[in-house]
């Protein structure tokens, strides 16, 4: 009798404890718990049911088959690509592309890999669209070619639920023949701004100049009071000769007396004729 209870007993507790494992199990496959970036696309006997989460979403055993997908920014990197530029100019250029899932539906039911997908479409379309460009605009117009690249990209990534949110250029590799072309380029680009700066000073001199040489014309004093000037200057240097220049006005009494013909000598006076 003992060993009959103890049968009961032992069978009836390992069918506890079997039921108690079937119930975790029921449990643990028809509940999940998704993340807030996460979305579960469900599918029903193979077909789309829907999208459910974040939070706690409830499955039928078995039957429902729920695909995570992260819908938080991801960041990824463009390989270097070898581009030939408008200009036959031959770069090494890299980027990266900012996008996220914007439907879950569309990124598990019409792509396969929407991640491989779109690092393939970025990497063609680098070597297109930089490839139209001159190389001056890749290198002073980034902005703007970055704009047109996230424009096209994203595009073509629409259809399946994937919003490219930016795309930058991030390195530019010349040969080193173009970067000292460019350096003599930016040398010589100095030297002619130089140039006409010095001639812009000369002809502002010059104005200067004249308006002075204007004013003095006018009133004869200023050219005195400079005069005595430049000789106070003079003097307050420590040397043991001065020269003390003269001024022209100062000599042009003496030049114009100096240039006017002397006067011819006075003819005696004829005498009468025939008289003492």
């Amino acid at each position: 009798m003992n060993t009959i209870e103890q049968l009961l007993a032992s069978e009836s507790g390992a069918f506890l404890i079997a039921l108690i494992i079937f119930v975790i199990l029921v449990i643990r496959a028809t509940l999940r718990v998704l993340p807030e970036w996460e979305r579960a696309v469900v599918l029903r006997l193979g077909r789309l049911l829907g999208v459910k989460g974040p939070g706690i979403i409830f499955l039928l055993p078995y039957i429902d088959r729920p695909i995570r997908v992260d819908t938080r920014l991801v960041t990824m990197d463009v390989p270097r690509q070898e581009v030939m530029t408008r200009d036959n100019v031959p770069v090494t250029v890299d980027a990266i592309v900012l996008f996220r899932v914007i439907d879950p539906a569309a990124a598990v039911t019409r792509i396969e890999n929407f991640i491989r997908t779109t690092s393939l479409i970025s990497q063609t379309t680098l070597r297109s669209t930089l490839g139209q460009a001159e190389l001056d605009d890749l290198l002073s117009h980034r902005d703007k070619i970055n704009q047109q690249l996230q424009s096209i990209i994203d595009e073509q990534t629409e259809p399946y639920g994937v919003k490219v949110v930016a795309v930058e250029v991030r390195d530019v590799v010349l040969p080193d023949s173009m970067k000292r072309a460019m350096a003599r380029q930016a040398e010589s680009e100095r030297e002619r701004r130089a140039k006409v700066i010095n001639a812009e000073g000369e002809y502002q001199a010059a104005e200067r100049l004249v308006q002075a040489a204007q004013m003095m014309s006018a009133q004869p004093a200023a050219l005195q009071l400079r005069y005595l000037q430049t000789i106070a200057e003079m003097s307050a240097q420590s040397t043991s000769t001065t020269i003390i220049p003269v001024p022209v006005d100062l000599l042009l009494p003496f030049i114009r007396q100096a240039g006017t013909p002397p006067a011819p000598p006075a003819q005696p006076a004829p005498q009468p004729a025939g008289g003492e």
